[in-house]
């Protein structure tokens, strides 16, 4: 697959060849919903808790006699019914960590970028370069090469050559710039268009282009 490289002023300078491997793979919908699955469960904390019976204080002596008051029967003032009582089938601490081995991972990835391409959703530009650290220039550049939509942008490193790009990342919104080491399905998915420069697209076949 033959797409445009852009540079930074959104003007197309010439075409380059997107690796079959990766841009070209069958897309499989349950292995990429399998893997965003995983992906969500293990940044749950699990920290949610609620205390039972045994752990909530007071109890001890029957509350008030067992006949003649016209109320339910009643042993303790601990018991789930109760205002403050202990709870019963409630949260505890727990993992919700999923495992999943890495072939599946990388072929998810496969998929979801197939799928982007599939879509003209990959924008390849040649480098991504800033002289200053101003959020409005990188605005500007990326409504050149995605216009309105939403961009994910894949970094090949983060040294200083960079170091402009990053620290204006958090800045604009509906971007998001992310090293291409760190790619994962989730973030995929979630924007419109992934924008490629073309360092990045060799960090993704040393990670990706092997089965």
């Amino acid at each position: 697959m033959k797409v445009d490289v852009l540079n930074m002023k959104g003007e197309k300078i010439k075409q380059v060849e997107l690796p079959a491997a990766i841009f070209e793979a069958k897309v499989n919908i349950d292995l990429m919903h399998q893997a965003y699955q995983r992906q969500m469960a293990n940044a749950r904390l699990g920290t949610h808790q609620t205390k039972t019976r045994g752990e909530v204080a007071g109890g001890g002596r029957k509350p008030y006699k067992q006949k003649g008051t016209g109320r339910a029967r009643q042993g303790s003032t601990i018991s789930a019914q109760w205002v403050g009582g202990g709870r019963i089938h409630t949260p505890h601490p727990r993992k919700y960590t999923q495992a999943m081995p890495k072939k599946m991972r990388q072929a998810a990835l496969r998929s979801a970028l197939s799928a982007k391409a599939a879509d003209a959703g990959i924008v390849v530009v040649d480098d991504i370069q800033l002289d200053e650290a101003k959020t409005k220039m990188m605005a500007s550049v990326l409504n050149g090469w995605v216009g309105d939509a939403s961009a994910l942008v894949l970094m090949p490193v983060n040294d200083e050559s960079y170091e402009n790009v990053t620290r204006i990342a958090g800045n604009i919104p509906d971007a998001k710039i992310l090293l291409a080491s760190y790619l994962n399905v989730r973030d995929l998915l979630g924007y419109d268009k992934v924008v490629v420069p073309l360092k990045t697209l060799d960090v993704l076949s040393a990670h990706l282009g092997k089965e």
